[in-house]
C-alpha cells in the first residue's frame, strides 16, 4: 500500500499542469494574445545576432521565437507547460528528489507561473524581450549545466565549474551564474569529495561569478552597463521608482534552488513511512501554492476589459467592442471610454449612444505610472485620423522599448495612408519574417502603389474622411484624449463625418460657446437628417441655460424635452446634496443622457 503512495504525487502534479495550462488559456487568452502582439521574432541572421550582444542573448532569442506561439494561446500554453515539465524532471534527476516529495518541485512552477501572471500593466514596459519564457529556459538549462556536474568524476569537477562559467554566463547570463552556485553549494552535499575538493570547487564557483562577467564586460559586451553584468537576463523593474516586489519570484527561485542544493541526499528513501504525516505535508504544500498563486494572479477587472477591446478593434470588429463595454461590473479606464467612443463612430453611433455606457475615469490598478499612449495611444490616434501621432509614438516606444509586431503593424498602416510606399514596403519586408503576421503583411503588399484599393477598403476607407488635420506634430505630453479632443474641437471641414468628430469633441470640453458654430455647421452638413440624441439634449440644455441661442424652433424630440425637466425638477429636489451624493440618485433614469455628464461628471483625471 505505502509504494502505491508513491504514485499520488505523480497524479498531483499531472491536475496542476492541466489546471494551469486551462486557467491560462480560460481566463487569460487576450492577456497571451497582447503579450505576443508585444513581441517580435524574425528568422534572419541580423535578428540572431542583435540578440547575442548581451549575455544571455541566447534566451532572449529563444523567448521570443517561444512568446510568437501565444498567437494561439493553447498552443502557447502548451508548449510553456511542456518547458516547465522538462525543469521539474531535470530538478528531480539532478538533486535526487524522490517520486513522493515530487510536489515540492511545483514551488518553481508556481514562481514561474507568478511571474509571468501578476505583470498586469508591465508588459507595455517591460524590455526584456521574451521575458515569458526567459527564466523557464534559463532556469532548465541552469539546472541541466548542474546535473552534468554531478554526474562527473570528482576530479573532473573543478575544472567543469571554470569551464563551464565561462560557457554559461554569455549563453544564460544571472541563470549561468546561478548554476555556478549550485554547483558550489552542492559540492558540500556529495559524498564522494574530500574537504580539499569542496574548498577549491567553492573558490572556484566564487571566483567565476566575480571575475567571468567582469572579463566578458572588458572584452565583449560594450551594450551592458557595469552595475547591471551580473543581472544580466533579468527584467528591469524600474521606471521612475524602483519596485522591488516584482522581483520576488526571481529571489524566491533562487532560494528555493539553493535549498535543493543544501538538502541534496536528506530526502531518504523513496517509500512512505509515516503517510498521515506525509499526507498532510502534501496538502500543506498544495494548499500554500494555490493560495500564493491565487491571491497575486494579476485579475484587474479594467486592465481585462481593456485587452478584450483592444484585440475586437485590431480584428476590426467593433460590434465586438462594443459588446466588451455594455454592462460594465466597474468604473472604466479612459482607455474603454475611448475605445467605445471610437467603435461608435465607426458604426455611425456616437451622436445617439456615447453615453448609454458607463462612464468613468478610474486609475489603471497598478502601482506604476500609466499612460495611454503606451496602452491604446497608438490605435486610438491612428483610428481618429491622427497618423503623425500614431507613427511617432511608434517610433519612440520602439527605440524605449524594443521593437514589437504591433508597433511595426501601425507603422505600415501610417506611410500606407500617407503615400509613403517605400517606407512601407521596408516595414512589410519586416513582418514577413514572422512566424504568424507574415501573412497580415502580404496582404498589405496589394495597397502599395495602389491608393483606389486603400480608399475602397474597410479599414482605411473611413480614415479618408478623417483628413482635415494639420500636417504637424507636436507635443501631447502624454495626454493622448486631452490634446486629441482639444485638437478635433479647432478642426474645419466640410467632410459630415469629420465634423461629427469635431462636435463631439465640442461635447467633450462642455464649453458652450465652443459648442453652438460646430453644432450650426453639423446641421448644414446633415441636412435632411435626424439629430443625433446627444446633440439634441446639449442643443436643448444649452439653449435653456444661457439663452444667448433661439432654440424655439428647433424640432427635438419630445424625449429629450421631457428628460431635461424631470432632471431639472429632481434636481431642485437634491439642493444641497453634493455631486457624488446625487450621482447614484440620478444614474438610474439620466446616467444614459448628455445631462448627466455635464452636471455630475466633472474634474476626471486624464492620462
Amino acid at each position: 500500500m505505502k509504494h502505491k503512495l508513491n504514485i499520488i504525487p505523480l497524479l498531483l502534479v499531472t491536475v496542476a499542469f492541466g489546471l494551469i495550462a486551462w486557467a491560462l488559456v480560460h481566463y487569460e487568452e487576450n492577456y497571451l494574445w497582447k503579450v505576443q502582439e508585444l513581441n517580435l521574432f524574425l528568422d534572419t541572421a541580423l535578428f540572431f545576432k542583435q540578440q547575442m550582444v548581451v549575455a544571455g542573448g541566447i534566451l532572449t532569442y529563444l523567448g521570443t521565437f517561444f512568446t510568437d506561439f501565444f498567437y494561439h494561446s493553447w498552443l502557447g500554453v502548451l508548449i510553456l507547460c511542456a518547458w516547465w515539465a522538462v525543469l521539474l524532471v531535470l530538478s528531480a534527476l539532478t538533486f535526487k528528489v524522490p517520486l513522493k516529495w515530487l510536489t515540492v518541485l511545483l514551488v518553481p512552477v508556481a514562481l514561474l507561473l507568478l511571474s509571468n501572471v501578476e505583470l498586469g500593466y508591465w508588459i507595455y514596459y517591460l524590455k526584456l524581450r521574451g521575458y515569458f519564457f526567459v527564466a523557464t529556459i534559463g532556469l532548465t538549462a541552469g539546472i541541466a549545466s548542474v546535473w552534468g556536474f554531478r554526474c562527473l568524476p570528482k576530479m573532473v569537477r573543478p575544472a567543469y565549474i571554470v569551464a563551464g562559467s565561462t560557457v554559461l554566463y554569455p549563453l544564460l547570463g544571472f541563470y549561468g551564474l546561478l548554476a555556478v552556485a549550485l554547483m558550489g553549494l552542492l559540492s558540500w552535499r556529495l559524498k564522494d569529495m574530500s574537504l580539499k575538493l569542496r574548498l577549491l570547487n567553492t573558490f572556484l564557483a566564487l571566483a567565476a561569478i566575480i571575475v567571468v562577467p567582469m572579463i566578458y564586460y572588458q572584452q565583449c559586451y560594450y551594450q551592458t552597463n557595469s552595475e547591471d553584468i551580473y543581472f544580466t537576463a533579468l527584467p528591469l523593474f524600474e521606471m521612475d521608482d524602483f519596485f522591488a516586489s516584482y522581483y520576488i519570484p526571481f529571489i524566491l527561485l533562487t532560494v528555493f534552488y539553493a535549498l535543493m542544493a543544501l538538502s541534496y541526499g536528506l530526502w531518504g528513501s523513496g517509500q512512505v513511512r509515516k503517510p498521515v504525516i506525509w499526507g498532510l505535508v502534501q496538502c500543506v504544500l498544495i494548499g500554500g501554492l494555490v493560495y500564493g498563486v491565487q491571491k497575486y494572479w494579476y485579475k484587474d477587472y479594467n486592465f481585462h476589459k481593456e485587452l478584450a477591446m483592444n484585440r475586437a478593434m485590431e480584428a476590426g470588429d467593433w460590434n465586438g467592442v462594443i459588446r466588451e463595454a455594455a454592462n460594465l461590473q466597474d468604473e472604466p479606464t479612459r482607455s474603454i471610454v475611448m475605445m467605445k467612443n471610437l467603435a461608435l463612430f465607426r458604426l455611425g453611433r456616437l451622436g445617439d449612444e456615447a453615453y448609454h455606457y458607463r462612464q468613468g475615469a478610474k486609475a489603471s490598478n497598478t502601482p506604476i505610472d500609466i499612460r495611454m499612449t503606451q496602452v491604446v495611444g497608438r490605435d486610438i490616434y491612428f483610428y481618429f485620423g491622427q497618423l503623425n501621432f500614431c507613427h511617432r509614438w511608434c517610433l519612440e516606444d520602439g527605440v524605449e522599448y524594443g521593437w514589437r509586431a504591433v508597433y511595426l503593424k501601425y507603422m505600415i498602416r501610417c506611410s500606407l495612408m500617407d503615400e509613403e510606399y517605400e517606407v512601407a514596403a521596408k516595414y512589410i519586408n519586416i513582418l514577413k519574417h514572422t512566424r504568424y503576421h507574415q501573412a497580415w503583411a502580404e496582404q498589405q503588399e496589394q495597397y502599395l502603389h495602389h491608393r483606389e484599393k486603400l480608399k475602397a477598403s474597410k479599414e482605411y476607407g473611413p480614415l479618408f474622411h478623417l483628413r482635415d488635420f494639420k500636417d504637424q506634430l507636436s507635443s501631447d505630453n502624454g495626454l493622448v484624449e486631452y490634446f486629441l479632443m482639444h485638437l478635433l474641437v479647432n478642426v474645419e471641414t466640410d467632410d459630415p463625418e469629420m465634423q461629427e468628430l469635431v462636435l463631439f469633441a465640442a461635447l467633450w470640453t462642455k464649453d458652450i460657446p465652443t459648442f453652438w458654430p460646430r453644432f450650426n455647421k453639423y446641421a448644414v452638413l446633415h441636412q435632411g437628417k435626424l439629430m443625433p440624441r446627444h446633440y439634441q439634449e446639449a442643443a436643448y440644455l444649452y439653449g435653456n441655460l444661457e439663452h444667448q441661442v433661439d432654440i424655439s424652433r428647433m424640432p427635438f424630440d419630445a424625449q429629450v424635452k421631457e428628460d431635461y425637466e424631470n432632471f431639472m425638477k429632481l434636481a431642485q429636489s437634491c439642493a444641497g446634496m453634493t455631486e457624488a451624493q446625487m450621482r447614484p440618485v440620478f444614474y438610474p433614469r439620466f446616467g444614459h443622457t448628455f445631462y448627466y455628464d455635464y452636471f455630475l461628471i466633472r474634474n476626471q483625471k486624464l492620462y
